[in-house]
């Protein structure tokens, strides 16, 4: 060949260089949307000849697909795994301090001092205050040794009274 003259080029119109970019444009993006991999493996699909012109083409989008479909098993292991840890550490312990809380408030009523006076507390009281009373607590108590049998009246006022007997 001769310097002087150069090689003829296969020239190629525009639509062939467009459409030769469009493809060049779908491997860029078959490996970032499954979408798109879907659509253009659908397509290859569809055409036999266009599936074996564009096997790379196609085996990206299988690819992708597979990579995508991986990628949505592994979220929702993941999502499983984050609603267990939050039932177990948020849910459960919510639940169980209810039930507590349920029970314990009965429990916490009852350990409340009560509101009402006792009446036998009043009524020892004013029998302590009570001379006569007092009178034979002592008697009762310098017996102590010797066997008495004591017998309690109650009179109208209802204040017990008490009689030493010796048995």
């Amino acid at each position: 060949m001769s310097p002087e003259k150069p090689r003829p080029r296969a020239k190629r119109c525009g639509i062939e260089f467009e459409e030769e970019r469009a493809w060049v444009g779908f491997y860029k993006r078959v490996g970032r949307d499954p979408a798109i991999a879907a659509e253009v493996m659908a397509q290859l699909e569809a055409d036999g000849d266009m599936k074996r012109t564009h096997l790379a083409l196609y085996l990206c989008c299988k690819e992708s697909l597979r990579v995508h479909k991986a990628r949505q098993a592994r979220n929702k292991r993941i999502g499983q795994f984050v609603r267990g840890l939050g039932h177990a550490l948020l849910v459960r312990p919510m639940l169980g301090l209810r039930t507590r809380l349920r029970h314990g408030g009965d429990i916490a009523v009852e350990c409340l001092p009560d509101t009402r006076k006792e009446p036998a507390f009043q009524q020892v009281r004013r029998l302590g205050r009570d001379a006569e009373f007092a009178a034979a607590q002592a008697s009762f108590e310098q017996q102590g040794s010797s066997t008495v049998a004591v017998t309690t009246t109650a009179d109208a006022s209802g204040v017990p009274k008490q009689s030493a007997a010796a048995a």
